[in-house]
């Protein structure tokens, strides 16, 4: 053993190495499930089409892997006594940072958990969320977890508690989580969708939904305004007397969608010559007159930074999409003063609004703390 051991240590410590830099990477990627990280940036960057995030991420990374390489083999230098120190100095830290937590926080006051879907809209409502309730229980310790994930990864962390609330839209619900292909939204008012999502989502579910915002994030169709005079577009309709010549940059998703171009075709007798885009390729193909029209959100930034025009569904194509905040029916039962206070949220902030805000973070680089804050103070929800 003391002979092959030495043999073997070189080849041992490769295979740390790169298992090392093998974990790094994995747990870069776990980003995408929401687990934090610097996989984060890289996400946020291409979210918002900042380079600058995306690089921190990714170099963030590298160097990360290329410093843990380099320990690891400064660790195989070591004289057999000094390596049997340092191994037992790191598993003795890793003992402690393993129970060390878990002994801390067990005195610690309730911490409540609320997360957000990728983006900065979400980062913003999550932030009004955390200062609503500090403003009426301030011994109540918020852990803000933005950028957490998609839509599927958030409502399986709210069922089984890993987070305590956060902010869904009514479209989605009843689109995406508890789908039915019979039934239909498209001529359902705004009050009618958010009944249905929330009387669906305690009966399947056993969660509360709480009272929604004013805007509708809705699906729409964008193009630009020197397009738009020139063709006289106000409406989706408006489009019929161009369609056939009209070149769309659409992703994929609004493509196969029934509410999305399936609908335009079936709904408004549309057909354009498409290429499908990447969410974040479409502003700036249609900015450079790549494509004439684009799908879009009604809050996107980019709407306002580009001096874009959405089109007016005005046949009712396009699900109400209203924000609120969804938790377990136990936890409003225990935290009634917390859904008291986020309920003052409803009906308050228009697309208009939303649209700014967005812009303020996505453009101007301020913080969604920030921005969440101003509007709350401004609309005398929170106190200066």
């Amino acid at each position: 053993m003391r002979i092959e051991l030495p043999l073997a240590k070189d080849n041992i410590l490769t295979g740390i190495k790169t298992a090392t830099v093998l974990i790094i990477g994995t747990a870069t990627l776990a980003a995408l499930i929401g687990a934090g990280g610097l996989g984060t940036f890289i996400l946020l960057g291409i979210d918002r089409s900042n380079s600058v995030l995306t690089l921190t991420g990714a170099v963030g990374s590298a160097l990360l892997a290329v410093g843990f390489s380099w320990l690891i083999t400064r660790f195989g230098r070591l004289k057999a006594k000094s390596m049997l120190a340092v191994g037992g100095g790191i598993l003795l830290l890793l003992l402690i940072g393993t129970v060390g937590p878990k002994v801390y926080t067990a005195t610690q006051p309730e911490k409540i958990v609320i997360a957000g879907k990728l983006g900065s809209e979400p980062d913003i409502l999550i932030n009004m969320y955390k200062d609503l309730i500090k403003a009426d229980n301030s011994n109540v310790a918020i852990s803000l977890k933005p950028n957490f994930g998609k839509t599927s990864f958030l409502f399986s962390a709210l069922k089984s508690r890993q987070i305590d609330i956060y902010p869904e839209f009514t479209g989605t619900v009843l689109e995406d989580l508890i789908p039915n292909s019979h039934r239909q939204l498209q001529n359902k008012s705004a009050n009618q969708i958010y009944q249905q999502a929330k009387t669906e989502l305690a009966a399947k579910y056993n969660l509360r939904y709480l009272a929604p915002l004013n805007y509708n994030n809705t699906y729409t169709i964008v193009t630009t305004r020197t397009f738009a005079r020139q063709h006289q577009l106000q409406t989706i309709s408006d489009l019929k007397k161009l369609s056939g010549r009209l070149h769309s940059g659409f992703d994929l998703e609004f493509m196969s969608r029934n509410d999305g171009y399936k609908g335009l075709v079936k709904k408004y007798g549309l057909r354009f010559r498409n290429t499908d885009l990447d969410p974040d390729l479409r502003y700036q193909a249609i900015r450079r007159g790549q494509v004439q029209i684009i799908d879009g959100y009604a809050t996107d930034s980019q709407i306002r930074q580009y001096h874009l025009v959405a089109l007016k569904d005005d046949q009712h194509l396009f699900p109400t999409y209203q924000g609120a905040p969804l938790m377990t029916a136990k936890f409003a039962r225990q935290h009634p003063t917390i859904t008291k206070q986020l309920n003052r949220l409803a009906g308050k902030i228009t697309a208009n609004q939303m649209r700014e805000m967005n812009y303020q973070v996505n453009v101007k680089n301020m913080s969604a703390a920030k921005v969440a804050k101003a509007y709350l103070q401004h609309h005398h929800l929170l106190r200066k």
